[in-house]
């Protein structure tokens, strides 16, 4: 449902910050967010939640959310939880798909399940579990925290030494699980409503395309068109629509994926609060489709009105 008056929405909260690790990129969104709904007229008002959201939220005359709130607390059921308590429509996917969606085992499980390709795994809670890894996977591997986004926290492990090590720093965000390295092309796809956005294909000169890679650097390259023959990237499209349609994310939200060297696609993980930053890869998927940051900004507004 296209929606042409901006005074249909009412009164509009860009929920950002919070309190988890990804709380300055979800400011810088935010602010991002809040200047292109203001510029279409629509009375959006920014609210840093902290980590008290319903404090912040609370009395303001607020008709619905825009969530912008990245990583824990924002993107993983909790807020939406909240909201839905309240009665405030919101942005993006509801609670169960957010909560699988922010933890990549259940994630991986869920995509396990339904028979879609994503690399093997194993859980790291105790030492044993690293010789296990080691035996299960071989190495090299990547070592993640379960409940983290923006690539926090990891780290390519080449043999058991590092491995340790790895696991030994990713533990201060909580659980943490090691999965096996694929060699090939990262890919990433925009979920936008029910329609996957070209692809971008991501290249880094660092070992993988951690947060500097994200954030900071500036010889990162986003290929769009992907490079792909038209045929292949349909498919990596397909899957990428499957894995979200899996864990029920609706809305918006974005897959990164690989294709190893011998074509074989592989699913690695969701995002379903994706940043809205200079460097964002959903604004720029929206671009390649000839959807500019404001009428993105606007579409990701109307799932708060059609879900």
């Amino acid at each position: 449902m296209r929606i042409q008056d901006p005074a249909r929405f009412g009164r509009v909260a860009v929920a950002m910050g919070g309190d988890s690790a990804e709380r300055e990129i979800s400011l810088i969104s935010g602010r991002a967010v809040t200047a292109a709904l203001q510029r279409q007229g629509i009375d959006a008002v920014p609210v840093d939640v902290g980590d008290r959201p319903l404090d912040a939220l609370a009395g303001r005359g607020f008709d619905r959310v825009f969530n912008v709130v990245h990583g824990r607390g924002g993107e993983d059921g909790v807020l939406q939880g909240l909201l839905e308590a309240v009665g405030l429509p919101y942005t993006g996917s509801g609670v169960l798909a957010s909560a699988l969606s922010m933890n990549k085992v259940a994630a991986k499980l869920c995509w396990r399940g339904a028979g879609l390709p994503t690399p093997d795994w194993v859980v790291l809670e105790t030492e044993a579990d690293l010789a296990r890894c080691g035996d299960r996977l071989g190495f090299p591997v990547i070592v993640k925290p379960v409940l983290e986004g923006s690539s926090i926290g990891m780290a390519k492990a080449e043999d058991e030494a590092a491995l340790d090590g790895a696991w030994q720093a990713a533990r201060v965000f909580g659980p943490v699980m090691a999965e096996a390295w694929i060699d090939g092309v990262e890919y990433t796809a925009a979920l936008l409503e029910d329609e996957m956005l070209p692809l971008i294909r991501l290249e880094t000169p660092r070992t993988f395309y951690d947060f500097e890679a994200k954030y900071r650097a500036d010889d990162t390259r986003y290929l769009c068109p992907c490079g792909l023959a038209a045929a292949e990237e349909w498919a990596l499209r397909r899957l990428a629509w499957q894995a979200c349609r899996v864990l029920g994310v609706s809305g918006w939200g974005r897959v990164d994926l690989f294709r190893d060297r011998r074509g074989r696609p592989w699913l690695i993980e969701v995002n379903t609060v994706p940043g809205m930053t200079d460097h964002s890869l959903v604004p720029m998927a929206a671009r390649a489709a000839g959807i500019d940051f404001d009428q993105l900004v606007w579409r990701v507004l109307e799932t708060s009105v059609t879900r």
